[in-house]
């Protein structure tokens, strides 16, 4: 696939700034008054960046989701015989739904609830996804997974099977300790009995593992600086966004790939009405992408309330596809 940048709008008019999340205006003003400075990675998720997310998941260097989307055809079907091909889906981060429509395709009487932050992509996405399987149940909601969500079911569903879907290894986003709590939280939203199927990245060489995050055609570094642009569009910003650079390294020491917003040379700019200066080479951290090992997926799983059932990886080893079942009474962290 070949992606056509778009020409950078340093100062994109500022129309939507009284509509802004408050919690995103919340976490952009705290994070940029940072000594070392950071935004959480769920603010990329507008719908210009949902848009270029997918269209990371095509170019050559991002392997996972090709990984993961083999394993998927390989094994939905032993998910839906060990869940039941009538169980209630429930999507976290669901996205374009795109890796979704091979496990449904194995669970033919199901019904799916995707959650996500971005009610706009969400949408376009469940209307594609009702195309393709007209007679399927889909129940969107707009919401942020990191918390428990109230499931749209009636009462008399709550027997059903819950199966909860996390693609994509979004959970290597978080650090394991917020992993961890997610983990919990999404045993809290889908009950005491429920299964979860887990898509999980695994430590590899890092040439790899930073060319993922740092393609030739430049469409991550495109994903990574439209947060920029989203912060002038929604909050007033002044962000010379042609002056940053997206940058993506490895951390050997926490095992994982982050990416950081770069300022080419000492700069000035607004948000919200609030001044800030950056120096050059100075960075804002945008997102962790956590890789790990066979033995730490289980214990971290493990803290999470989850017991593992199954564990698929593709013949090279370079990702893990697991199927895991709530363990018991939760534990108190």
């Amino acid at each position: 696939m070949y992606f056509t940048a778009p020409r950078i709008d340093e100062n994109p008019p500022a129309a939507n700034a009284l509509r802004a999340d408050p919690a995103f205006r919340a976490d952009v003003l705290q994070g940029l008054a940072q000594p070392r400075k950071a935004i959480p990675a769920r603010w990329f998720y507008d719908m210009r960046g949902s848009q270029l997310f997918e269209a990371i998941t095509q170019v050559p260097e991002y392997y996972p989701t090709r990984t993961e989307t083999a394993l998927l055809k390989a094994h939905s079907g032993e998910v839906a015989e060990r869940v039941g091909a009538d169980a209630t889906v429930v999507e976290f981060g669901s996205g374009s739904s795109i890796k979704t429509r091979i496990l449904l395709g194995a669970m033919p009487r199901a019904t799916y609830v995707p959650i996500d932050i971005c009610g706009e992509f969400l949408e376009e996405a469940c209307t594609a996804l009702q195309r393709l399987f007209p007679a399927l149940r889909i129940m969107p909601v707009e919401a942020n997974f990191m918390n428990p969500v109230q499931l749209p079911l009636r009462p008399d569903e709550a027997p059903r099977a819950m199966l909860g879907f996390f693609p994509g290894s979004t959970i290597g986003n978080l650090t394991p300790e917020a992993a961890v709590d997610l983990l919990r939280s999404m045993r809290e939203t889908l009950g005491e009995s429920a299964h979860l199927l887990i898509g999980i990245d695994r430590v590899k060489e890092p040439r790899r593992l930073v060319s993922a995050y740092d393609d030739a055609q430049g469409v991550t570094a495109l994903f990574n600086l439209n947060l920029l642009q989203r912060i002038n569009r929604e909050l007033g910003g002044s962000i010379p966004v042609g002056e940053f650079r997206h940058v993506a390294r490895w951390n050997p020491t926490a095992s994982r790939i982050e990416m950081h917003l770069e300022a080419r040379r000492a700069i000035r700019f607004e948000v919200d009405g609030h001044a800030f200066r950056m120096e050059g080479g100075e960075t804002i951290h945008t997102e962790n992408c956590h890789k790990y090992r066979p033995g730490e997926m289980r214990l971290l799983l493990a803290a999470g309330g989850w017991r593992e059932l199954e564990h698929w990886t593709d013949p090279q080893g370079d990702f893990s596809l697991i199927l895991a079942q709530a363990d018991g009474a939760q534990r108190e962290p």
